[in-house]
């Protein structure tokens, strides 16, 4: 599960955001001021930050540039002032979205999945390619190859391989990849997920890599391959 800490010193917008975000599922801590906010992000390690700019004690700029030298979590700064100066620095100094208040609570949890999916799916800053040998995957040049021969890959089969291939031996429900992988609002059922993942079997295989993906009866799909 999913740990959203947001940051506020107003605490009608902090029970709000919680409200609406622990309906969609997500664990939610909440701190009402900078050093509470740098205090938690230490001892629990959130997965995502919702950082309010104008807090008591630190500043959110101050938040922002000091959880920047410990983690790459992703971080949506919100605040009141609109103005393009805030919103600029904001983002140099390394958070990955920028709310303006007021703010839709709907709103917030779209932007909350599509930067915690667009996390998963890059894989963070560190993980560029992946190796296993008979199969290798560079995620910046949307490259495959299977024992060095080049393999042709829609855009979503792509996507879908990327992601299970970054989480080996873990089983994601069709449900769970609908939303990672397709827009957080698409209007799809399972029945997508099995096409595409078929589709990708089949062209894995004639390619001549070993079968790697893996259905989990009943529940969804596995990434699972040796590394040679």
């Amino acid at each position: 599960m999913s740990s959203i800490l947001v940051v506020d010193d107003e605490k009608a917008v902090c029970d709000l955001l919680k409200m609406y975000l622990e309906k969609e599922g997500f664990e939610v801590m909440v701190a009402h001021d900078g050093e509470e906010a740098l205090k938690k992000v230490e001892h629990h390690h959130p997965s995502l930050i919702l950082l309010d700019l104008m807090l008591p004690k630190k500043d959110g700029w101050t938040v922002c540039r000091e959880i920047r030298k410990i983690s790459d979590v992703p971080i949506i700064m919100l605040t009141a002032r609109g103005e393009e100066f805030d919103r600029i620095l904001g983002l140099e100094l390394g958070a990955d979205d920028y709310i303006a208040k007021p703010f839709s609570p709907r709103e917030v949890v779209a932007r909350v999945k599509a930067v915690l999916r667009r996390t998963q799916m890059q894989g963070g800053e560190k993980t560029k390619h992946l190796d296993y040998g008979c199969l290798f995957i560079d995620y910046e040049a949307r490259m495959v190859k299977i024992n060095g021969k080049e393999l042709t890959l829609t855009p979503k089969e792509f996507e879908l391989l990327w992601f299970l291939a970054r989480n080996p031996s873990r089983a994601y429900t069709r449900e769970k990849l609908l939303e990672l992988i397709w827009d957080y609002d698409f209007a799809g059922d399972s029945r997508t997920v099995d096409t595409h993942i078929k589709r990708l079997r089949e062209k894995l295989e004639e390619a001549g890599a070993p079968p790697c993906i893996k259905t989990v009866w009943g529940y969804g799909y596995k990434f699972e391959i040796e590394p040679q």
